[in-house]
């Protein structure tokens, strides 16, 4: 799937997977290769995100069952995590550097495209 700011008209990312189950969310990225440019990770039914066991930074767009922007952490290094965003229900991992490309801020609305 693919997922643009509707906002801006920029793409967020070209070639997202969709974590819905209970060990794809649960996994997340942990164990995987650093994302690529236009690579994404959307995590279904996530308030907040941990970085325990991460070998490498990211950027996280927090969603509401709507598609809109509730909350941003950029560079979210490893061994660190969030705090829990009550409105959130999904959130969207990316590359460092790819909610500031894609122009996200709070407030705006995402779309996700299956392709």
């Amino acid at each position: 799937m693919r997922i643009l700011n509707a906002d801006t008209g920029r793409w967020v990312c070209h070639q997202a997977r969709w974590a819905r189950s209970w060990w794809a969310r649960t996994r997340g990225l942990i164990g995987a290769p650093a994302l690529q440019e236009g690579q994404g990770l959307l995590i279904d039914r996530c308030d907040g995100v941990h970085m325990f066991f991460m070998r490498y930074a990211i950027d996280v767009i927090f969603l509401d069952e709507a598609g809109q922007v509730v909350a941003l952490r950029e560079n979210l290094r490893p061994w660190r995590m969030t705090r829990l965003y009550r409105r959130a229900r999904r959130a969207l991992e990316l590359p460092v550097g790819a909610v500031a490309a894609a122009g996200v801020e709070v407030g705006h609305q995402l779309r996700i495209e299956d392709q």
